[in-house]
């Protein structure tokens, strides 16, 4: 679908131009496998407002926006299931809505995503395939429902062995992760977590020797490894000043750290996936740390600067967005793509390697007690994808 025409009135065919036809067919059977009306395809309650609010560009608008070359190309538009997994794990009989695997890819194909990212492999037990597809089975069941939806697989936040040393059993179940990921056909597999959730450089070295071993068992199967940040991994590493009664040190010298661990992981094995959500959280909320000497010392974090300092090592992104609220800790609420306050035209426009990054949607809380509110915000956010210029 268009991202910039709004459904036409049937009254009103005769006013449409030609080329506009296909367009409102696509609409039209996009509509029926969702099951909405055609005024509830444009309407996703975010529980502050009605994305029916939520103004679209208008076709004097798309023609100047046609001017500027797509800042999310076609193929790169993409979505972790996580946003859609009310979706995926709802009992079919329950609703005419989408549900399991099968049903959901089918209609996300039909909004015009071309990419997902997995989060597990599980859905309800009554639709196609049972409640588990981590399996060899059924990991090529859904690679033939990717296939049939012109979906590529791109990641999967799975396992990564919480041991170390690796244990047999981890190291057996990883190598497994690694065989389904390249059934799926998988470019890259991870995970949601931070390498480490400590503050303490001793701790940041220790995952880092972890995750070259892991890296580099992955490159093997052809597979690039790679971690997920939250906001926690861009707060700034103790690493010096006086040590506390268990010996560890209380004070930074200013690196954060998730810079410290891109310095000591193998750059050809380890790689990342940025949420600029929490990205942009970390902005909000890190942006002091005590020095050495005790003093105080502000550096406010820049997402971008950090992603072109080394891009290639940035092969996913989190496309996540929030509207500012001071009033909440995080100092942004999820929202859908697009009608947020993240300058992502800011953003992907100054990437040195546009066509390089895999940016997908997600929106933790776009669930709701409508059983289809999270594909009606999976279809508003891939139009304001696809509406991005630059």
């Amino acid at each position: 679908m268009s991202p910039h025409h709004a459904l036409p009135d049937p009254a009103s065919d005769r006013d449409i131009p030609d080329h506009l036809h296909e367009e409102r067919e696509r609409a039209e059977t996009l509509r029926h496998r969702l099951g909405l009306s055609r005024r509830s395809l444009f309407a996703a309650t975010t529980g502050l407002a009605a994305a029916a609010a939520i103004p679209l560009a208008q076709p004097a608008a798309a023609a100047e926006s046609g001017r500027h070359r797509p800042l999310i190309p076609p193929g790169r538009r993409g979505i972790i299931l996580y946003t859609v997994r009310d979706a995926i794990t709802r009992d079919p009989a329950t609703t005419t809505s989408p549900t399991g695997f099968r049903r959901v890819l089918e209609a996300l194909s039909a909004i015009g995503y071309r990419q997902v990212e997995f989060a597990g492999y599980r859905q309800h037990a009554a639709a196609e395939g049972g409640a588990s597809l981590e399996t060899v089975e059924g990991a090529r069941l859904l690679r033939s429902w990717l296939d049939a939806y012109g979906l590529r697989a791109q990641g999967n936040h799975g396992f990564i062995p919480g041991s170390w040393p690796l244990t047999t059993a981890d190291l057996d179940r990883f190598k497994q992760s690694l065989e389904i990921a390249g059934i799926l056909g998988l470019g890259h597999m991870g995970t949601g977590a931070d390498p480490t959730g400590s503050a303490y450089k001793a701790d940041w070295d220790v995952a880092a020797e972890k995750w070259n071993a892991l890296g580099a068992i992955a490159r093997d199967a052809g597979i690039k490894l790679y971690t997920h940040n939250h906001d926690a991994a861009y707060a700034f590493l103790l690493d010096s000043g006086p040590l506390d009664e268990q010996g560890r040190p209380t004070r930074s010298s200013g690196i954060r750290k998730l810079e410290y661990f891109f310095r000591i992981s193998d750059p050809r094995l380890v790689h990342f996936e940025m949420d600029i959500y929490w990205a942009h959280v970390a902005q909000y909320k890190h942006r002091a740390y005590t020095a050495p000497d005790g003093s105080t010392c502000t550096d406010v974090f820049d997402p971008l600067r950090t992603v072109r300092a080394q891009e290639k090592r940035f092969p996913l992104f989190h496309a996540k967005d929030g509207a500012s609220n001071p009033a909440v800790p995080n100092g942004y609420d999820m929202v859908p793509f697009g009608t947020g306050d993240i300058d992502y035209r800011r953003f992907f426009s100054r990437l040195r390697s546009p066509g390089y990054h895999n940016p997908m949607y997600e929106q933790d809380n776009a669930s709701g007690a409508d059983p289809a509110q999270s594909l009606q915000l999976a279809e508003v956010s891939y139009r304001n994808m696809a509406a991005l210029r630059g």
